[in-house]
């Protein structure tokens, strides 16, 4: 657990990974009616999409490629509170557990988005020197 925790702190790649898993987790749980199957499209692509993202920014052929796909990944991020929202004020999910898991991630992503804006503006004052 201690290593999962290290890790989380430190490896945005792995920490937006173990997001998208969250995520995927939650949206399974998600009832079987129109409004969980749309709900649940719209949080995964965009919950799953941060980590995407960050993997292809890893990748990236130049510095502004790397702020490109960064900015995506913290739009997405953005989106995904935006869903979660949603999920949580109309009581999709009512069991206690997995409200607890959507305040959870509701911090996560809040979080994400901030880590990302961190990188944005560190690379871009890089590109800028």
């Amino acid at each position: 657990m201690g290593n999962k925790i290290e890790r989380k702190k430190f490896d945005i790649k792995d920490r937006t990974f173990d997001f998208s898993l969250r995520i995927i987790k939650l949206v399974m749980a998600f009832p079987k009616s129109t409004a969980g199957f749309k709900l649940g499209e719209q949080l995964m692509a965009a919950g799953t999409s941060i980590g995407a993202n960050v993997e292809e920014a890893d990748d990236a052929h130049s510095k502004k490629d790397f702020i490109y796909k960064m900015g995506i990944a913290r739009r997405e991020a953005r989106e995904t509170t935006y869903w979660l929202r949603i999920v949580k004020e109309v009581g999709l999910l009512e069991n206690e557990v997995n409200k607890k898991e959507i305040d959870d991630l509701l911090r996560e992503s809040l979080e994400l988005r901030n880590i990302l804006s961190s990188i944005l503006t560190k690379a871009s004052a890089q590109l800028d020197n």
